[in-house]
């Protein structure tokens, strides 16, 4: 199928037909179907905020389920981050990355203390205000054609990246739970896989 020239004007809309991404090589294309005429760019939106707020919603998943002997556990023999620091990074990288990205949307939220001894309750609140703070720069971002201030290759690989890092550090924290001889919470073992629900 031959793929007609991509015109900004018209939004992409679906109808099963093939369009060319403005922002991709030519060689690039995509095909999506539906029964409506939804623009493509809506939906696929949509689409990167869901998996944006499953991804955070598996941090919160994990910070409730985690007991406070587990948060203070570390694989490290020199000094490195215990579990509740770790996410602690987590939370100040976001900012860190807004702070030069959009400083319009990160003037409104605040880094973590790394010094002050865990707090789960600041520490869910901030991964929900962080986690809100990408959706803004996702809707920012969206609107100017995906670019991302200091990320070159753009919005969708810059949210990945975020999950990606989010999901190194849950990773790591669950090795350090099983490591350390602390049994893993159901709950928490499988429900970090529920990205359907």
């Amino acid at each position: 199928m031959q793929a007609r020239p991509f015109r900004k004007a018209e939004g992409f809309f679906y109808s099963g037909k093939r369009y060319r991404s403005p922002n991709f090589p030519q060689s690039l294309l995509i095909t999506i179907e539906t029964s409506n005429q939804q623009p493509v760019t809506s939906y696929m939106k949509q689409q990167l905020i869901d998996a944006w707020r499953i991804s955070n919603k598996m941090n919160l998943l994990l910070i409730d389920n985690m007991s406070d002997e587990g948060m203070h556990q570390t694989l490290s023999t020199h000094g490195g981050r215990k579990i509740y620091e770790q996410l602690v990074h987590v939370h100040n990288v976001r900012l860190g990355w807004l702070e030069n990205a959009a400083k319009e949307i990160f003037v409104r939220y605040k880094f973590i203390d790394k010094q002050k001894p865990f707090d789960r309750e600041v520490l869910r609140r901030s991964f929900e205000e962080s986690a809100v703070a990408i959706e803004e720069l996702i809707e920012q971002s969206w609107e100017h054609g995906g670019k991302v201030k200091g990320f070159k290759t753009g919005l969708i690989p810059f949210i990945s990246y975020l999950m990606a890092h989010d999901a190194h550090h849950r990773g790591h924290a669950l090795l350090t739970l099983k490591e350390s001889g602390l049994k893993i919470p159901e709950t928490l073992k499988w429900g970090l896989w529920e990205w359907e629900k």
